[in-house]
């Protein structure tokens, strides 16, 4: 029997280029691009208490993602904003969901790699649904995984594509472990970031990130940077090696989906004692922003 993790997503609508369709009837074609080789660019939203949080900063992200690309045509910010505030609003969504916003270089003509096929223009889908943050707030544990993080010489993680095999094959290798992610080093052995979250280390109450080379420089990322230095919280960007990850006093990871998580074990090594004192400060900044930040849905 096939179970959804919220019931109440099985009579959603969803958007496909405007068109709000019924979640069976809502497809694409099996010559879009998004199917033909994951071409395509995506961003995740969270609403909270009738706003979509950061929404101009993901749509920034989406578009340069797509300009990166070379997609031929490109819907303005204002256009797809209009589509996700009109799902929302078609689902009655105002607290307690998440958008899973994909735009694809659209249907080809004929399968095939080159982008001359795609003669549509782009394929734009709002995908909202009922979704909790998805970790346990009381802590999870990780793995390292033996998948490196893509390095930018080969495919530059500034893009937000669509082309997550490697972020699959570690999640697959923390499954089979039987903890929630995967540690992801870049190619030189430092940490990078988890198969779907930013990492952060706290050590004497100072916060550190890996540099953004090798990892998605993600908003909710950015979000605790600048609050730990509206703050007076120490925090600096650096290579972090193996050794300096397991003896870290705290370990949180963020992103959309999850918010701010702590990490209370990595390759079987504990960290700390129980959520440390910062994890709990950066985590409590975050949540007055985000239930007081963002744009209004229309009721």
């Amino acid at each position: 029997m096939i179970k959804l993790p919220d019931s109440r997503n099985e009579n959603i609508l969803i958007n496909i280029n405007g068109e709000l369709l019924p979640r069976d009837e809502a497809k694409i074609s099996v010559f879009d691009s998004a199917v033909q080789g994951g071409d395509a660019v995506w961003e995740g939203l969270r609403i909270y208490d009738g706003k979509v949080f950061m929404l101009d900063e993901h749509l920034d992200r989406m578009v340069n993602s797509a300009k990166a690309m070379a997609f031929a045509q490109i819907p303005s910010k204002e256009e797809i904003k209009a589509e996700v505030l009109k799902t929302l609003k078609a689902n009655g969504m105002y607290d307690e969901a998440h958008i899973r916003l994909t735009l694809t270089r659209g249907k080809k003509v004929t399968s095939g790699m080159t982008p001359h096929y795609n003669q549509y223009g782009p394929t734009l889908i709002v995908l909202a649904e009922w979704k909790k943050p998805v970790y346990d707030n009381n802590g999870i544990s990780l793995i390292t995984s033996s998948i490196r993080r893509n390095p930018p010489q080969c495919v530059d993680s500034k893009i937000h594509h669509n082309n997550l095999i490697n972020n699959i094959l570690a999640k697959i290798e923390a499954n089979l472990a039987g903890v929630e992610d995967a540690v992801m080093l870049d190619v030189d052995g430092f940490v990078s970031e988890t198969n779907a979250t930013n990492i952060f280390f706290i050590n004497k109450e100072s916060v550190k990130t890996p540099f953004a080379d090798s990892c998605l420089p993600g908003i909710t990322r950015a979000n605790v940077i600048s609050l730990c230095e509206k703050n007076n919280i120490a925090i600096k960007e650096k290579r972090i090696s193996i050794s300096e990850m397991y003896t870290a006093d705290e370990v949180f990871v963020t992103g959309t989906m999850g918010e701010i998580t702590p990490v209370l074990q990595i390759d079987g090594r504990k960290i700390g004692n129980s959520i440390g004192p910062v994890t709990k400060k950066i985590s409590a900044l975050y949540q007055t922003i985000a239930h007081t930040e963002g744009v209004v849905i229309p009721k």
